[in-house]
């Protein structure tokens, strides 16, 4: 590849001091296609130097200090600007695979050479994928998968169903228990006759038979904390 106007920044993340010495004589040597503008060794400096540097690529270990990394990737890669190959020992794939659906454009194991690191470095920067076929291919599954939706909880239907002036009549049933249906009425702002009808709908809807039931079913079911 030709080499850039400028050289690629660099931001290199570990928490072995060796490593990352190392990784820093890989890639100055590389100058002036790209250069270490950086180092950070745990999750709050890779965060800390990203916000100050805007580093076009990231080298990230996913284990930093007996902190998983994946956390921060989403503030590493906020900037728009910084993009991220992942360069780690970990062996499980599931979390390589969150790394990359959570948006990095590269996963690299600890083993691989220095040229494919360098590779890695700049085909990541030019916008491309850098992942074996088989992550590709399942992170490509996980993507265009139809997630089933989970299944409703009956009551959650039940009380998703009423209306926010139903919601407002049951939380001034339960404050005001004993009160009788005027007051009630009073305090919701409609007529005793217009409460009746509130209630029968209500009663309908959560499967209770008089107000009694609707008390004991609203503390249960803490709908007297039902948001407004």
């Amino acid at each position: 590849m030709q080499t850039e106007a400028h050289p690629i920044g660099v931001l290199l993340v570990d928490d072995h001091q060796t490593m990352l010495w190392g990784l820093s004589r890989l890639i100055d040597g590389e100058q002036p296609r790209m250069k270490v503008v950086a180092t950070a060794s745990c999750c709050e400096e890779a965060v800390a130097r990203t916000q100050s540097l805007a580093p076009d690529v990231i080298v990230l270990d996913l284990d930093l200090d007996g902190h998983c990394a994946l956390d921060i990737l989403p503030q590493l890669l906020s900037n728009e600007v910084s993009r991220v190959v992942v360069l780690t020992g970990e062996r499980e794939q599931r979390t390589l695979d969150l790394a990359v659906l959570r948006g990095a454009r590269g996963v690299m194991r600890k083993d691989a050479s220095a040229e494919q690191v360098l590779d890695a470095i700049e085909r990541v920067h030019h916008g491309e994928l850098c992942l074996d076929a088989p992550t590709m291919g399942r992170v490509l599954s996980e993507l265009t998968s139809v997630k089933k939706p989970p299944k409703a909880d009956p009551e959650s239907v039940k009380q998703a169903s009423l209306t926010q002036k139903e919601r407002d009549i049951v939380r001034t049933v339960v404050r005001g228990s004993g009160a009788s249906n005027k007051t009630l009425a009073e305090q919701t702002f409609v007529t005793e006759h217009t409460l009746r009808n509130h209630l029968t709908s209500i009663y309908q809807k959560l499967g209770v038979a008089n107000r009694l039931e609707l008390y004991i079913y609203a503390v249960k079911h803490h709908l007297d904390a039902m948001a407004h």
